[in-house]
Parts: C-alpha cells; sequence; structure tokens
C-alpha cells in the first residue's frame, strides 16, 4: 500500500473505526498524490517562470486559447480554459455547502465534509461505489431503481443488486425495507435510497420518512456497519404537502456512529442544466469532524484523479456565476411551477376512471417521472411499439410498467399523452382477438 493512503487510512481508523471498515479495498488503497507531479506543481505556483503544468500560456500569462472558442464565451478565459482541481473548484464546494444547509435546515451546526465535485450524479454514484464496494458486495435498493446502477455498481466493481419491494397498499413498503435491511448476519451493509425516485417518481411522507430512518437506526444499534448513499438526483421537485421535503441524507448524517451518509447529488436535474456535468459527493456521520472528512476527501478526489482527473472549469464557472446571481431563486421558482403544472395536468388527466381499464399509477408526488401498471395480458413493450408507429407518443417500457417523464411534455398536451396510451393498450388486445 501507497504509504500516502497508509497515512489517510490512520486518520479514518483513528476517527471511526466504521468508516474504515465500510471502505473497500480500492477505498483502502486510493489516495490524493501530495507529492510527485502535483506537489511538484504546487510547490512552484506563483514563481515567476513556471514550467510545471501540462497545460499551455499565452506569453501575457493568460491561458493559451483559440479564439474561435474564446469568443463564443463571456467569461474570464482564468475561469474556463485551465484544469479545475480534481476536488473541484474550492469556491463552488464551498457554495454547494452552503446551499444544502439552506435546502435542509435541520442540518444547522451539523459538520459535514466539503463536497467534492464529480462528473455528474453517475459518476459519483460510480465513485461512492469505488470507495465502499467490493466485488460480492450487496446494496440494497428498491424493485423500481435507475437501470444505471447496474453498469456502475454491478458490472463496474461486481458488487449484486437486492431488491425490496418499493410499495404495498399505495405507500413505501416499509415491511419490506426493514426485512431486507436485517438480512443476514450482522455485517456491513450498503443501501442506495433515491428519492425522488427514478422511474416511479416518489418521495415518501414525513412519516414514512422518519420510520425509515428509524428502521436504519434499529439496525446500526444491533451493530451493522451501514453506509447509504442518497442519491438526491430529484431534490427539491415536490409537488405535495405532508411529503418530506429534505435530503433523507439530513436525519441519517447524524443518526448513529455504525451509519455513514453519502450524498450524491448535483445541478444535473435541480438547475436543468443536463450536459454541464457537475455532480457532488458529500459525507457525514455522527461524530464526523474536518480530519475524518478530509480523509474521506483525499480519497475520493484521488479516485476521480485515477478516472477523469477532474471534472469541467467551465461548467462550475458558470454554475457558480447562476448561483451567486440575485435572479437565481426566482428563475428556479419559474421552473419549478412549470414542473408543477404538468405533474397536475397527470394528476387531472387520470382521474377519469376510464383508464383503469387499461392501466393505474403507480404511487408519485414528485420529481420528473411518474409510472403507470398495465393491466394483465398487456405487455409493456408492445404498448411501447404502437405508441412510436401508430401514435408518435415515446415512453419507457419496464416490463409492464411504463415509465412517463412528464417532465419533458407540455401540459397541454398530457391528455393526448395518455389517450394515446388508453388507445394503444385497446389495439393491442384488438390484434389478439
Amino acid at each position: 500500500m501507497n504509504p500516502q493512503a497508509e497515512e489517510l487510512n490512520v486518520i479514518i481508523r483513528e476517527k471511526s473505526t466504521t468508516v474504515y471498515e465500510l471502505l473497500s479495498e480500492r477505498g483502502k488503497n486510493i489516495f490524493f498524490p501530495k507529492k510527485g507531479i502535483l506537489g511538484q506543481t504546487a510547490e512552484a505556483k506563483g514563481t515567476k517562470i513556471n514550467a510545471t503544468i501540462g497545460a499551455a500560456i499565452e506569453d501575457d500569462g493568460t491561458p493559451m486559447r483559440l479564439d474561435t472558442i474564446a469568443s463564443k464565451i463571456n467569461m474570464d478565459p482564468s475561469l474556463v480554459f485551465p484544469y479545475a482541481p480534481s476536488f473541484g473548484r474550492p469556491d463552488i464546494r464551498a457554495k454547494w455547502k452552503s446551499m444544502i444547509y439552506e435546502k435542509n435546515p435541520s442540518l444547522k451546526d451539523v459538520e459535514l465534509s466539503l463536497p467534492v465535485v464529480a462528473n455528474a450524479l453517475t459518476h459519483g454514484v460510480s465513485m461512492a461505489g469505488y470507495m465502499f464496494l467490493d466485488e460480492g458486495d450487496e446494496v440494497i435498493v428498491p424493485d423500481l431503481f435507475w437501470g444505471n446502477y447496474n453498469l456502475m455498481l454491478n458490472h463496474a466493481y461486481g458488487a449484486n443488486l437486492v431488491k425490496f419491494n418499493l410499495f404495498k397498499a399505495g405507500a413505501f413498503d416499509l415491511e419490506a425495507f426493514e426485512a431486507k435491511l436485517n438480512e443476514g448476519g450482522i455485517g456491513k451493509k450498503a443501501v442506495i435510497l433515491n428519492f425522488p425516485n427514478n422511474p416511479s417518481g416518489y418521495t415518501p411522507t414525513v412519516d414514512e420518512y422518519n420510520s425509515i430512518v428509524d428502521i436504519i437506526k434499529k439496525a446500526a444499534e444491533k451493530g451493522n456497519k451501514i453506509v447509504v448513499f442518497s442519491d438526491d438526483a430529484y431534490f427539491g421537485l415536490v409537488y405535495e404537502e405532508g411529503i418530506a421535503e429534505e435530503s433523507i441524507f439530513s436525519a441519517l448524517c447524524r443518526l448513529h456512529e455504525n451509519v455513514l451518509a453519502v450524498k450524491i447529488d448535483g445541478a444535473t436535474k435541480e438547475d436543468y442544466v443536463w450536459g454541464f456535468r457537475v455532480g457532488f459527493v458529500t459525507y457525514g456521520i455522527k461524530g464526523g469532524d474536518a480530519a475524518l472528512y478530509g480523509a474521506l476527501e483525499s480519497k475520493t478526489a484521488g479516485a476521480i484523479r485515477g478516472s477523469i482527473s477532474n471534472s469541467a472549469n467551465i461548467s462550475q464557472s458558470l454554475l457558480l456565476a447562476a448561483f451567486n446571481s440575485p435572479e437565481y431563486g426566482e428563475q428556479k421558482v419559474a421552473k419549478f411551477n412549470i414542473m408543477k403544472k404538468r405533474y397536475d395536468a397527470v394528476k387531472e388527466t387520470l382521474t377519469d376512471k376510464k383508464y383503469k381499464e387499461y392501466f393505474e399509477a403507480i404511487p408519485y408526488n414528485s420529481g420528473y417521472f411518474m409510472c403507470i401498471q398495465l393491466a394483465e395480458g398487456l405487455a409493456g413493450e408492445t404498448i411501447r411499439k404502437i405508441l412510436i408507429d401508430k401514435y408518435s407518443i415515446g415512453t419507457i417500457s419496464l416490463g409492464n410498467v411504463l415509465r412517463i417523464a412528464y417532465s419533458a411534455v407540455a401540459a397541454k398536451d398530457v391528455k393526448e399523452m395518455f389517450e394515446g396510451i388508453y388507445s394503444a393498450c385497446k389495439d393491442s388486445i384488438a390484434a389478439r382477438s
């Protein structure tokens, strides 16, 4: 093991044996190099003649750039063309941390790590897998989950996704979650909680939220060491009263010394910048302090350094400018209202009881999506193809469930969409007669 990795491990072991035991072998071996090229470059910062940086500099000391590109960007070249740190820009890391506290008021006075910038949430989840999952480890997920978890965690790291039933009687299936979390002996447990959920578009009620937290606490009190990945891709898009508005990370990061919470979030969906690819990985555990979090940040940055080097500087700079703009909050509200209007259009349309002949909505209340469960005898893939070929409507088939991204459908088109689905179901039945 590299001595720099062991230095970080010593800090982690001293501060939290739980966190150390949760680390994967990769996580234990990774480090952010303070020596070598990066260390020598850091020491040379500010020199009159700096020949350490693997980038080109104009004679006037500004970043070398092509005018065909620079002329399209109304920003200081130093915020656009140089590399960003593997940890992410310090200014956006600090800003995002302050925004986590603003969005989750119950976190007041709770010490968290400084977020590390990932290349959006896919990369953030992947880096969490790198840090905490060994081949053969089990990751508890709901039976409705984002399919990319398979590529990131199963195919890339060899972890096994084990599912619990998400819904029972129109609500979160707390019994199924508790049973799955307590399967097997006492030991390491890994969980992914994604709210609002992709694909269902469901966020737990306040009571369900509290019950989920209590279930995890009881499992930790038994001696289980639990790492929970909180995939907060669609955070903030909650459309109903009585639904949990804070990230479940807020409760988990101060719950118990045996529970490490990993918040994976970003601007992708929250701020409608899908192509910017800026996400964040933030750590929290009861009793965590700056030394522990600093070691985790260094290991995460090392994993990023060893995979993509760093995330795009221009994206981080543009986002930081937006976050600091006085118009930012007002514009976020305006876009939320558009999304809420589309959600309301879905809800209103589905009050028509005729649709229940062929499909019913799976519980939904937030995010970008909702799903419909097709009636027995109807095949999702068949309906999906009919919808494309005959009605020019695109949906995603998940077995006998169709996922509908109403985030991409104008409110005025929602009725037509569901009428098309209804007609496609009729067509499918007629074709078999």
